[in-house]
C-alpha cells in the first residue's frame, strides 16, 4: 500500500528544474536586484541542486555562500533543498 502511495505522489510530481535552471535560480537569489531581494539561502539550496546535478559552478558558488552563511541557514537551505526533491521527480527523456 505504501509503495503504491509513493507511486502516485511521484507521478502527479512536477518535474525537476534541469541543472542550468536551479544555478540561474541560484544566482538571482545570490545578487538579488531590481526585483529580486537577496536570498542566501534560496541560494544555496538552488547551487546546492544545481551541484547535485552535476553542475561544477554551482558547487563553487555554493561553498562561498556557506563561508557567509550560519549554521543554522545552512541547515535551513539544505531541508529546503531535500523539500524540492520529495515534491519533484527526474525529467523524463526525450
Amino acid at each position: 500500500m505504501s509503495i503504491s502511495l509513493q507511486a502516485d505522489a511521484l507521478m502527479s510530481a512536477t518535474a525537476i528544474l534541469s541543472s542550468e535552471d536551479m544555478y540561474r535560480l541560484g544566482l538571482e537569489a545570490s545578487v538579488g536586484g531590481d526585483e529580486a531581494a537577496l536570498d542566501l539561502i534560496n541560494a544555496h539550496k538552488w547551487f546546492n541542486l544545481a551541484a547535485m546535478m552535476g553542475n561544477i559552478e554551482a558547487r563553487t558558488y555554493r561553498a562561498e555562500l556557506a563561508q557567509e552563511m550560519t549554521v543554522e541557514e545552512v541547515a535551513e537551505a539544505q531541508r529546503l533543498a531535500r523539500e524540492y526533491l520529495s515534491t519533484h521527480r527526474p525529467r523524463m527523456a526525450g
